[in-house]
């Protein structure tokens, strides 16, 4: 029989029998998960498919049909005997040879000897024998003519095995077999039926962790065939790979100057650059060392191209010169599109733009949740792209040469993030040079190296021959030099002068909400700016009853603190539960081990927050971080909770997020005034709006007459101040504030009561 050996790396699974140091065969059980387990399983999955077996849930026992032929073909008898077991086999199993019988029966023999042992009797052993024989016809039989093999053959098995299966395995291991056992919810099952751990070993690889919720054989099936149908989209591979960055020295412009002969030897390899230089060295020779830069590329007689602050969007004619169709899946369109990638001067070049429009296009499709008519879109966009701009690139190109493309500026959308992410794979040298740090960029790469200045500089365009530098760049240096006069440590600000903020609620008495509501930031207790970050000192407050029973002038009250920039609810709830809100279905996949998945967020076909500034953006989603982590709301991490509130902040009014746009963290903040009458309650999408905007930076009063309870019920904590300034009244209709005169008192009643004129 065949031992059990301890695996050292998971390739060896793939050794041909001879080529194992120790022989032997191995039986690993697999209770984690990283990309080696699942590139091994991948591997596994097809080579158990070939030359094995594969078993998804347990093993059937042998039904009736199955017993009755088994009993015709080798009658009732039973003795536990080798011979006996070995005769058995010959007549049952008659593809197997001598060698092969010896060691399955010995096998078997050994199995039910130890059953014996421990305590079973005749008659299970029995029937244990015949499930066994009927596993190994029912089951087994294509393989039985390969155990010992030199090409082992391999079972893999997925679940929670139970005793007799895994008797069975262990059979079929001792007569030649590799087998792997699956198990998606941990090892103590299995433990319970091996107790001294014989049978198989435990796989334990680094940084394992447990299994993806939807991983299993399907899920191998299905992507080993997604990646057979992607291999069928490339065709003929290229006979160069990029080599990028990895032999830079990280001096950046000197870098690209680095003529092709210099950079590698591997003819194997073409090596170029992928660079983003966000700032400037020195602004006062930032404009004659891109003036060089740009001399001593045109000098070298490299394809070259440029593009500044945007590539120019492609025309009606460059789309109509891409042939295309209506697509139901995305292989189909990206095999299409394609074939429209032709450059008759280099077929190695034809396949590696192929190759490159692949990649991008299936990352792309990996990580955005996209329609197929938008990745269509992107895909049409990089091919008029790659057309428009491979005459420039690569006129008369030959290895090793290397072209260069500069783009000034940051990518101004993901279609041109996504075309630098294409020209990177391709013999070309990326620079992506942003001179003013304020400047965005929506490209995010893996293989992107990049340089970060401090200083900063407006540069309009790349400096040529014709470019008058110095007038320009003076002006430019004195206006800094002034602005940093003036708006620094001075208590004078920019407009939108700082990006990141942070709140802290104020606790005060409540004549003092009056005086502090209209007061810009700057001017409040606790406003501080510390390394770049903002101190927003806001009211959070609830204000309960009427000031001396005095309805009149209680409204009066209210409607001195509406102003241009507050949003007043009238009556609860103001958000429902059944309101329609397309992020509720969404939510769950926004959210990792407890972590905003922003780039998803922002991907997502019905995000609605992209108009305003990226400041902005980043700005909500961070409170809305907070807001899960703060624990503000009852429920969260216990019941859902946590996805309503993800579906209700991504799914503010338009009102709302006009306010967030014009909010400068140093000036007036919004402000929210939530009227609530009568005994109804705030909903949990209401708390959630109310909190949210308190992290954001709202000032939010709650002014409640009668006194009732109708905000606090959603709030895991004591957030909000209330204020209790006299008599309940109930029943109050909410005036039309337009009307409201705050002059007068006596028109206010003839308002409410519809008195007079």
């Amino acid at each position: 029989m065949f031992e059990r050996r301890t695996l050292s790396n998971l390739d060896d699974y793939f050794l041909k029998y001879n080529e194992r140091s120790a022989g032997g065969v191995y039986f690993c059980r697999i209770n984690g998960y990283n990309d080696s387990v699942k590139e091994f399983l991948l591997k596994y999955y097809e080579s158990a498919r070939k030359t094995g077996v594969i078993l998804e849930g347990r093993l059937a026992n042998p039904d009736e049909n199955n017993l009755s032929y088994y009993v015709e073909i080798m009658g009732s008898d039973f003795r536990l005997s080798v011979s006996f077991i070995s005769f058995g086999l010959k007549k049952w199993l008659p593809r197997m040879n001598d060698y092969q019988r010896t060691n399955v029966a010995e096998a078997l023999y050994d199995t039910l000897e130890q059953m014996r042992k421990d305590g079973k009797n005749e008659n299970i052993l029995k029937n244990a024998y015949i499930k066994f024989m009927c596993w190994l016809y029912y089951k087994f039989e294509r393989i039985m003519n390969l155990l010992g093999g030199n090409m082992l053959p391999k079972i893999l098995y997925e679940g929670s095995i139970s005793g007799y299966e895994l008797k069975m395995l262990n059979v079929l291991s001792k007569s030649g077999c590799d087998i792997v056992l699956l198990q998606y919810n941990g090892d103590s099952a299995y433990r319970e039926l091996d107790k001294k751990l014989e049978f198989s070993d435990n796989l334990e690889l680094p940084d394992m962790t447990a299994f993806p919720r939807d991983f299993g054989i399907k899920w191998l099936r299905a992507e080993i065939e997604n990646r057979f149908n992607t291999q069928k989209l490339y065709g003929a591979a290229p006979a160069f790979v990029n080599c990028t960055n990895a032999w830079i020295s990280g001096k950046g412009f000197a870098d690209i100057l680095t003529p092709a002969a210099l950079r590698g030897a591997d003819e194997r390899f073409f090596y170029n650059c992928f660079m983003r230089v966000q700032g400037v060295e020195d602004k006062i020779t930032y404009l004659n060392d891109l003036y060089k830069l740009y001399m001593e590329i045109k000098g070298s007689n490299r394809g070259f191209a440029l593009a500044e602050y945007g590539i120019p969007a492609p025309t009606n004619e460059e789309i109509a010169g891409i042939r295309r169709h209506n697509y139901d899946n995305t292989n189909r369109m990206l095999e299409e599109l394609s074939s429209n990638i032709i450059y008759a001067p280099s077929n190695e070049l034809q396949k590696l733009m192929k190759k490159a429009f692949i990649d991008v296009m299936l990352e792309d499709i990996k990580q955005t949740d996209d329609t197929i008519n938008k990745l269509t879109n992107k895909a049409v966009h990089l091919l008029c792209w790659l057309r428009r701009y491979q005459g420039r690139l690569f006129k008369s190109w030959k290895m090793p040469e290397i072209a260069v493309f500069i783009y000034l500026g940051g990518c101004r959308n993901d279609s041109e993030a996504l075309f630098m992410k294409m020209l990177s794979l391709l013999p070309v040298d990326v620079l992506i040079l942003i001179p003013d740090i304020n400047d965005k960029c929506r490209l995010s790469a893996d293989n992107l190296y990049e340089q970060r200045f401090a200083d900063y500089l407006k540069v309009d365009k790349l400096p040529r021959e014709n470019t008058n530098m110095q007038m320009g760049t003076a002006a430019y240096h004195a206006e800094r030099e002034l602005d940093s006069v003036m708006y620094q440590d001075t208590g004078m600000y920019r407009n939108h002068q700082y990006q990141r903020a942070v709140c802290v609620t104020l606790r005060s008495i409540y004549e003092e909400i009056a005086i502090l509501w209209k007061e810009e930031i700057r001017f409040r207790p606790n406003f501080a700016i510390t390394d770049s970050i903002v101190t927003v000192p806001v009211i959070f407050s609830k204000v309960s009853g009427v000031k001396d029973g005095k309805v009149p002038e209680y409204w009066i009250e209210i409607k001195k603190l509406i102003t241009n920039d507050t949003l007043v609810v009238k009556g609860a709830p103001y958000i429902r539960r059944e309101d329609e809100n397309p992020f509720k279905s969404a939510a769950a996949t926004f959210l990792k081990d407890k972590k905003l998945q922003k780039n998803a967020i922002k991907a997502h076909k019905n995000y609605a927050y992209g108009f305003l500034r990226d400041e902005m953006q980043e700005h909500i989603l961070d409170k809305l971080q907070m807001l899960l982590d703060s624990n503000i709301i009852d429920g969260a991490y216990e019941n859902g909770t946590q996805y309503t509130i993800i579906s209700t902040v991504l799914n503010l009014n338009r009102d709302i997020l006009r306010l967030i746009q014009r909010f400068d963290f140093t000036k007036t903040n919004p402000k929210l005034i939530y009227i609530n009458t009568s005994e109804a309650m705030l909903s949990l999408e209401d708390s959630i709006m109310a909190a949210f905007l308190n992290l954001v930076g709202f000032d939010i009063v709650f002014f409640v007459p009668t006194g009732y309870q109708c905000v606090e019920k959603y709030f895991e904590k004591n957030i909000i101040e209330e204020h209790q300034i006299g008599e309940y009244i109930y029943d109050l209709a909410i005036p039309n504030f337009d009307k409201v005169n705050i002059n007068s008192r006596r028109s206010l009643r003839d308002i409410i009561f519809k008195r007079g004129n």
